[in-house]
């Protein structure tokens, strides 16, 4: 299969499985959806589940990869502690149109767990969330080493850090005041790891 007709056949993918969950995507409606037959999936992936492996894969490298360049950016060099540490808790709490698509597979994911393959759910979680946190983790570490922060496990502390922030305006839904809830998370995220 050439790259384009690849490309279609796990984009069309991921939108049916954002869309419908792994439990009710048919091999039918993927096909549909990215302008395949369903003899090209039967002979490219074999299964359903091979295909929706592959698809969480490709969709969690290409978000890891974006959200990996965005830490790189925001936490790469700080400045004044408080206001990049704002600055990124914003920039994480504001939804990426490009991984729109992406995160609603990943509530899809979450709601239909028990249905999936659990090596399958490993294997998305090392190639997407483990890999953006330990990107995190690693950027927290360095500032720990020179001085501005003080951690312990600088995975907890990378976890602490996004749900103190963006995990906050999330769980606040679409008519939170950010700024004040990213200050706030800040605030105790300082108060657990600054010196």
């Amino acid at each position: 299969m050439g790259g384009d007709k690849q490309r279609a056949l796990l984009d069309g993918a991921l939108r049916v499985f954002a869309r419908d969950g792994y439990s009710r995507a048919s091999v039918q409606t993927l096909a549909a959806e990215a302008g395949v037959s369903t003899r090209t999936i039967y002979n490219q992936y074999g299964n359903k589940e091979s295909l929706f492996r592959a698809v969480i894969l490709d969709s969690a490298n290409r978000v890891a990869e974006r959200e990996i360049a965005q830490a790189d950016r925001l936490l790469g060099r700080i400045a004044d502690l408080h206001r990049d540490l704002v600055t990124f808790g914003v920039a994480w709490a504001t939804p990426d149109p490009a991984a729109e698509t992406h995160f609603a597979m990943v509530r899809q994911i979450n709601a239909d767990a028990q249905h999936i393959d659990p090596a399958v759910l490993a294997a998305w979680r090392r190639a997407g969330p483990e890999r953006v946190r330990t990107a995190i983790a690693g950027h927290l570490r360095h500032h720990a080493e020179q001085g501005l922060l003080r951690i312990q496990d600088e995975q907890i502390a990378a976890m602490h850090l996004v749900q103190l922030t963006a995990g906050t305006v999330n769980a606040t839904g679409p008519t939170a005041d950010v700024q004040r809830l990213v200050r706030a998370g800040v605030d105790v995220f300082l108060a657990a790891y600054g010196h």
